[in-house]
């Protein structure tokens, strides 16, 4: 595969992973929002579910990353 094309595919999954990432969160914390708990447990809740989807994009990216760089 040409360098370009790798390259514009690595760009375009991290677009993609990125979109993803947002779409579930923000269903994540309406979904929380809709727990007929007290705020103070529904915070605790969206913070841990917003660290670990955040996290698994960050995990994401750092691979798309390697790969980018390994085919430099």
């Amino acid at each position: 595969m040409k360098q370009r094309t790798k390259e514009i595919i690595i760009l375009w999954s991290k677009r993609v992973a990125g979109t993803i990432t947002i779409v579930i969160w923000i269903f994540a914390i309406a979904k929380i929002s809709q727990i007929e708990v007290p705020f103070e447990q529904q915070a605790g809740y969206c913070m841990f579910s917003t660290m670990m989807i955040f996290a698994s994009l960050t995990g994401i990216f750092k691979i798309l990353e390697y790969f980018e760089k390994k085919s430099n």
